[in-house]
Formats: structure tokens, sequence, C-alpha cells
């Protein structure tokens, strides 16, 4: 069995004792850091052979697993914080299980996103989460002219050392719409600035630190 579990976004009180329970019961857990998920484990005082599952190696690395669960054993996957499968190579490891037969099952928990946007005070009820963008600005804005007529509301993960540049790119694309930007959710820090694109640009941190997920309006709601 491949068990996909949630794990706090930041405030390690949000983990249920349903992902505690299957983490203790597992017999590996695949980690997309496992330095970082050690000490999630050590935390909770559980303790099982981890097995690297990121970016770089998840082919290979979801080979080895998926036979590991042929044999009868049971894998816990995790990300480095919130929903494997969600903006993280998990879903490698999803559909390589799923094609080899193999029982997939979820223990659900914490998503930045889906906090962001309740939270954003923008219509919640029909929206697109579209992740983490290009890194080069005439990539990234491509990538943003898909959705520039979207009547959705849209979602997206950014970097601090690119929130500016994204934001200068969403308001060239998309004009002035009204947005939130989140940032630190679940953490000592949490703020949600809501505002229009310029404003939120033009009081922007020099130097942004921070994990940001941007909500922006649809183009019927801004």
């Amino acid at each position: 069995m491949l068990y996909l579990v949630a794990t706090p976004i930041g405030n390690l009180s949000d983990i249920s004792s349903r992902a505690l329970e299957t983490l203790a019961q597992a017999d590996y857990v695949a980690s997309e850091d496992t330095r970082k998920t050690g000490l999630l484990l050590k935390r909770f005082e559980i303790k099982k052979p981890q097995i690297s599952f990121h970016e770089h190696n998840k082919l290979r690395s979801a080979r080895r697993i998926v036979r590991l669960l042929e044999q009868d054993g049971s894998v816990a996957l995790v990300t480095n914080a919130g929903t494997p499968g969600i903006s993280d190579p998990g879903f490698t490891l999803i559909r390589a299980a799923l094609e080899a037969g193999i029982e997939v099952t979820m223990v659900p928990g914490p998503t930045a996103f889906v906090m962001a946007l309740v939270l954003s005070g923008l219509p919640a009820h029909s929206f697109t989460f579209r992740g983490f963008t290009p890194r080069r600005s005439n990539q990234r804005r491509r990538f943003l002219s898909v959705d520039s007529q979207s009547p959705h509301t849209l979602i997206f993960y950014e970097s601090p050392h690119r929130l500016r540049s994204f934001l200068t790119d969403a308001l060239e694309v998309f004009g002035d719409r009204r947005a939130a930007l989140a940032k630190e959710l679940t953490k000592m820090f949490e703020s949600v600035k809501r505002a229009r694109l310029s404003e939120l640009l033009a009081t922007l941190d020099e130097k942004p630190k921070g994990e940001y997920v941007v909500v922006i309006a649809g183009a019927e709601g801004n």
C-alpha cells in the first residue's frame, strides 16, 4: 500500500493523529528532503527508514519504491510541507504505483494554496491552481497569458527572490486586479495582504522573505 501523508505547512500542531499513526505503521517513509522529514519524525519519536524521493531522482526512486510495494511493503510518501502530489514530484510515484496495480490511499491535511484562497477574500467557488511559474520573465508572461481571460480565481506559488518580478509581470498581463499575498501561512509571521496588484507591488519589502502564495481575481471578478 502506498500512503500519501499530508504534513504541516509550518505549524507542527497541525499534524493529524492519523498521519502520525500512518507514519509509525509504514515500513518506509519516502521523503522529498530526508533531513527535514527526519526532524519531523524525531519530533514525534517515530523511527523509520527513509527513501530519498525528489525531483532529481524521481524516476529511479519511483521504480525502487514500486518494487518494495510489489513485495507487500508499505510506503508513506511525504513532501517538504503540505500535501504530496501538489507542486512536487509525488505525481510520478502515484502514477507509477497505479500503473503497477498497487493500491494508493491518502491521509489528508494542510495545503497552502487552499488556506491562501479562503483567506484572500476572493471568490473561492471556482479557481485555478497554477503552482510555480517559469523563472524567466518572457516565459512567465506567456505562462500567465494562458489564463488572462479566465473567470476563475488564480493561485500561484512564488519564491521570495522572484516575487517582485512575478507581480510586475502579473500586473502587465492581467491589469490591476484585486489580489492577495499570503506569507508564511500557519507560522509565527503569517500575514495576508489584500489589495490591487499595483498596491501589493508598491508596498512589497525590498528583500521579501518567507514562502508566498499569490491569489489573483479572475477576469470577471477584478
